[in-house]
């Protein structure tokens, strides 16, 4: 039997996110293909987010498998940081393989919501952590 998810902490506010202490965040449990990519998985190592709200944060990793690639540009509703951790992006498409911009690890982007993005792919594949939120109220 599995025991029912802690409350939220209430020093999180509007985030909702769960007190957790050092974990290992590279296990390879819990990771799960995002919807609509090949070769791109994340593992949801903290909160959750509620397109229909608004609210939410999420701490994630993002793995994304040599080849893997995103052929078109993407938007979405909510704030965006990522930082590349091992591996490289490139900004571009297959296709023009030879114009695209290479990001090694160590690149940063903050994106505020409905900036477009993208298309991106991985030659030798790459890891993440993105940390995506609604904004708060004014």
């Amino acid at each position: 039997m599995t025991k029912p998810a802690p409350p939220p902490h209430p020093g999180f506010g509007a985030f909702g996110k769960i007190h957790r202490e050092f974990f290992d965040a590279f296990d390879d449990g819990s990771w799960q293909p995002v919807a609509g990519y090949t070769g791109v998985e994340e593992k949801i190592l903290s909160g959750s987010l509620d397109p229909v709200t608004r609210r939410g944060a999420v701490t994630r990793l993002g793995r994304w498998a040599p080849g893997a690639a995103v052929d078109h540009p993407v938007s979405h509703d909510w704030c965006e940081e990522v930082f590349i951790v091992s591996g490289s992006l490139k900004l571009g498409t297959l296709a023009a393989k030879a114009e695209a911009v290479r990001l090694p690890f160590g690149t940063y982007a903050v994106r505020p919501p409905h900036i477009i993005h993208g298309p991106f792919f991985s030659d030798e594949g790459c890891l993440l952590i993105e940390f995506l939120y609604y904004p708060p109220a004014p």
